[in-house]
C-alpha cells in the first residue's frame, strides 16, 4: 500500500489531466476517462493533487441523472478527497506538499470533484493532517468521518456516558458514527437487517446489535426502559416516526441520511413527535470536520483504537467503474476508495 509522503510543490502542473467525466447521465459506460485541461485555481481556492477518493452514492445519483438542478454536465464527479496541496494562496495558511482532505461544498456537483488527478476547491473546505497511514485508508475517511462526527456533535450534541441508537449501523456513516460515538464515551445501540452482520457491528464497538424488522422502539425500551439519550437517524423517514419513539424525553433524533430512499414524510404532523423529543437534522460541510478532531482520528487509527470500515481499494481511474458497480450491488459493507498511482 502506498503511504502518503510529504511531496515537495513548487513544480509547475501540466497543461492536461486524465480524469473521469460524465457528460451525458447513463450507466456505468457514462464513467469516461477523458484529458481535460488542468483546472486553473481561482483567488481563495486550492489546487490539490488527488491520491485517492472515496466512492459515494451520490456520485451513482449523478451519473444516473438523478441529482437535484445544481449538477450540471458535463461533470467530473467525486465530492471528496485527499492528497497534497499543489498550488493554495500564501496567506491561505496552506504550503504545496501539505497533506489535505477535502469534501462537499458543491464538489463533484456544481463544480468538478475529485474522479480526477488534479482538484480545485475553495480553501475554506480544506483540512490540512499529518499521517503515515496508507492513501487507501486515509481516503475513505473525509465525507464518511465529517457526516458521523457532525452528526454526534452538531446534531446531536453527545456526550459521554450517553445512549446512542445508530439506525442503518452497517452503512459505512453508521459503522464510523459507532467508532467515533465509542471513542467519545458513549453506549451503543446499532441497528442491521441481518443477523449475520452483527459481528460487523461488534467490529466497530457497538455495545448491543439490535436486527431491524421495522419496529424498534420495543426492543430499545427492553435494553432502556426510559428511551435512549439519542438517536441517529440514517434509514429515512420510513423508519423515523418509530426511531422517534425509542428516545427518552428530552432526548435528540438527528436525520441524517436515507438509505432506503425515502426522505419527506407526505402529510406530515407535528404531532407525530413524541411530547418532549426533540428533531433535528443534519447536513453539514468541511467545516464540521475540524483539523484537530481530524488529526485525533487519525492517530487512533494508527494506533487501532478507531476501525475504518473499508471495503475494497481500488487502483487507477480504469477502476472507478467497477468501484461504482460494488457500491451499487451492495454485497461488501464498507467504504470504496479509488487510489490514483503515481
Amino acid at each position: 500500500m502506498s503511504q502518503p509522503t510529504a511531496a515537495t510543490g513548487g513544480d509547475a502542473a501540466p497543461a492536461t489531466m486524465r480524469a473521469v467525466v460524465v457528460t451525458r447521465p447513463g450507466g456505468l459506460d457514462a464513467l469516461e476517462i477523458k484529458d481535460v485541461p488542468v483546472p486553473v485555481r481561482k483567488p481563495g481556492w486550492v489546487r490539490i493533487t488527488v491520491k485517492a477518493f472515496g466512492v459515494n452514492e451520490s456520485e451513482v445519483t449523478t451519473r444516473k441523472g438523478e441529482s437535484d438542478s445544481e449538477v450540471t454536465y458535463p461533470r467530473v464527479p467525486g465530492i471528496e478527497g485527499v492528497g497534497i496541496v499543489d498550488d493554495a494562496d500564501e496567506d491561505s495558511g496552506l504550503r504545496p506538499g501539505q497533506q489535505v482532505a477535502t469534501m462537499m461544498g458543491g464538489m463533484g456537483r456544481s463544480y468538478d470533484g475529485a474522479y480526477a488527478q488534479y482538484v480545485t476547491v475553495p480553501a475554506g473546505q480544506v483540512i490540512p493532517f499529518e499521517t503515515t497511514l496508507p492513501w487507501d485508508v486515509v481516503g475513505a475517511l473525509p465525507e464518511m468521518f465529517q457526516t458521523a462526527y457532525g452528526s454526534l456533535t452538531r446534531g446531536l450534541d453527545l456526550k459521554a456516558g450517553q445512549t446512542l441508537l445508530i439506525r442503518g449501523g452497517t452503512s459505512t456513516v453508521g459503522l464510523s458514527a459507532a467508532a467515533i460515538a465509542k471513542d467519545l464515551g458513549a453506549t451503543v445501540i446499532s441497528t442491521t437487517r441481518s443477523l449475520d452482520r452483527s459481528g460487523e457491528l461488534r467490529a466497530a464497538g457497538v455495545d448491543h446489535p439490535l436486527v431491524d424488522n421495522g419496529t424498534l422502539a420495543d426492543q430499545v425500551r427492553e435494553l432502556f426502559p426510559d428511551g435512549v439519550d439519542a438517536a441517529l437517524e440514517l434509514v429515512g423517514c420510513s423508519a423515523l416516526p418509530d426511531t422517534l419513539r425509542t428516545v427518552r424525553r428530552h432526548g435528540t433524533v438527528c436525520f441524517t441520511g436515507a438509505l432506503a430512499g425515502q426522505w419527506t414524510i407526505p402529510d406530515f404532523s407535528p404531532f407525530m413527535i413524541p411530547g418532549g423529543v426533540r428533531l433535528t437534522s443534519y447536513d453539514g460541510q468541511a467545516a464540521d470536520l475540524p483539523a484537530d478532531v481530524l488529526a485525533h482520528q487519525l492517530q487512533a487509527i494508527a494506533e487501532g483504537r478507531l476501525n475504518v470500515p473499508v471495503a475494497k481499494a481500488y487502483h487507477g481511474l480504469e477502476q472507478v467503474r467497477d468501484a461504482q458497480a460494488d457500491l451499487e450491488s451492495g454485497t461488501t459493507p464498507g467504504k470504496h476508495v479509488v487510489v490514483l498511482n503515481d
